[in-house]
């Protein structure tokens, strides 16, 4: 099969059928006289296990351990269950950082639906007067991230530097 058939048939896109050849996940096919790839039917199983395991939140070098394991000759659900159980507690995990993080915005809800737009001071006292720094959850580092944003003309190197700086 050509990859175009190849694609459509296992609901895959082409450009990712070639990428994830790149990254070897599948075997390299065979050529055609014309050098065009020529697939095995056998290549749509292996496709659907990549999107299922994908679906499942496993990385592609997850998928490829797994995939491996398998042209190995060993069976490799004993690694697919170690995989599963570290991604199922990553997710309880950011499951737990975005209920405190909802349960924050519920709070600055709150507070902006009982102030009155006229006391607004600041950069905006809804937030300035916000949580305690215990419910910011900072990373293990203590330090702030600072994401991509436009800095107004007035922002400092001196005021970037106590963000970062410890207690602050």
């Amino acid at each position: 099969m050509r990859i175009g058939e190849v694609a459509g048939r296992a609901g895959v896109p082409a450009k990712t059928i070639r990428f994830w050849e790149d990254r070897h996940l599948l075997p390299p096919p065979a050529r055609t006289p014309a050098g065009y790839r020529d697939y095995d039917p056998a290549i749509l199983e292996r496709l659907a296990f990549i999107r299922h395991a994908q679906a499942a939140g496993l990385t592609l070098d997850a998928i490829g351990q797994v995939l491996d394991i398998g042209d190995g000759g060993q069976p490799p659900c004993v690694h697919v269950a170690g995989l599963i159980a570290r991604r199922l507690t990553e997710v309880e995990a950011r499951l737990a950082e975005l209920a405190r993080t909802r349960d924050q915005l519920a709070a600055l809800a709150a507070r902006a639906a009982a102030q009155d737009p006229a006391d607004c001071r600041g950069y905006c006292s809804i937030i300035a007067a916000g949580a305690p720094p215990a419910a910011l959850d900072l990373p293990a580092t203590g330090k702030a991230q600072r994401t991509a944003r436009p800095r107004a003309s007035s922002w400092s190197h001196r005021a970037a530097a106590t963000l970062d700086a410890p207690g602050s």
